[in-house]
């Protein structure tokens, strides 16, 4: 096989798409986010008002490349306030049933956003972004309060960037008290692991901290490598179909190092990324069955895209 970890590796279902294990065994999950700060679609982030027509569009055409490639899709959902996540959330769940990250950097409005979707009936499609290490005793009892099973555990901060600083932070110490720990106080289940891209050269540490934790940890992982053309500023001088070719390019990069899943920026790439990394799939995959593997799902990109 082209890459195996020796460590049983975790696999979960959440609402029907399968994240974890070993690299060939499932697809990769692809996370779109929408309602971003800019996104063109928005009217008004306060009270959420946005273009229903153009999101449904986005929406749909996601789900439509997930079916067509064997990678199943999952939707980021970015809101500023409580009432904006009230508006996205209840649009993307009649729309689509996929599952859905509730990401926010306010933790009132990613708690109300939880809240507002259990009680809707959408708990099990719900995925609570992020815990991290600014997580507060009163955030641990907020998702406690929530019931949520599953989250995305960010071990990151200005200062730990190596794979071993990154399972430390996780597991914690004599002294401090690790994520993964924190996240079990907090009720969570399935622990999505984000190892963090901050520009395009840390992408090595993120794709070194995949592998690291799941060979040690074997916990489902992978990051966020659009977060890293915020500081590539220069990547639009190479000319119009730069930024889309470059991103594409380090999703499959990471890909290659094991990551689970991948939050590949805005929806509106999806065009792009998705044949891309169901082609390096259909490899991984490929390379398990030459060595005896046989996938028990046929609706995978190695049948799928061929």
């Amino acid at each position: 096989m082209l890459l195996k970890f020796g460590r049983k590796q975790e696999t979960y279902n959440i609402a029907g798409v399968q994240v974890g294990g070993q690299p060939g065994e499932n697809p990769t999950v692809l996370v779109g986010t929408m309602f971003y700060e800019g996104h063109k679609i928005v009217s008004n982030p306060i009270t959420g008002a946005f273009n229903k027509v153009k999101a449904k569009e986005l929406l749909l055409k996601q789900e439509k490349l997930s079916e067509e490639t064997g990678n199943p899709c999952v939707v980021d959902v970015v809101g500023r306030t409580a009432e904006a996540f009230y508006s996205y959330i209840d649009f993307v769940a009649e729309v689509t049933k996929s599952p859905i990250l509730v990401d926010s950097p306010s933790i009132e409005a990613r708690i109300e956003g939880c809240r507002h979707a259990v009680e809707a009936g959408l708990k099990d499609r719900i995925i609570y972004n992020s815990i991290n290490p600014e997580v507060t005793e009163k955030e641990i009892d907020l998702i406690r309060d929530t019931v949520l099973d599953t989250a995305i555990v960010l071990p990151f901060t200005g200062d730990e960037f190596s794979p071993e600083e990154k399972l430390k932070l996780l597991q914690g110490d004599s002294k401090e008290e690790g994520l993964l720990k924190k996240a079990e106080r907090a009720g969570i289940k399935n622990v999505l692991v984000d190892t963090a891209v901050l520009d395009v050269v840390s992408t090595a540490y993120a794709v070194s901290s995949i592998r690291v934790i799941k060979e040690k940890l074997g916990l489902p992982s992978g990051c966020s490598p659009a977060n890293s053309f915020d500081m590539w500023q220069k990547v639009k001088e190479f000319g119009k179909h730069s930024f889309r070719t470059c991103l594409t390019s380090l999703s499959v990069f990471v890909q290659c190092f094991g990551a689970d899943f991948i939050l590949y920026g805005p929806i509106r790439m999806a065009d792009v990324v998705f044949p891309a990394c169901a082609m390096a799939d259909a490899i991984l995959t490929y390379s398990a069955v030459t060595e005896g593997y046989e996938p028990k799902d046929k609706n995978i990109p190695l049948y799928k895209i061929f």
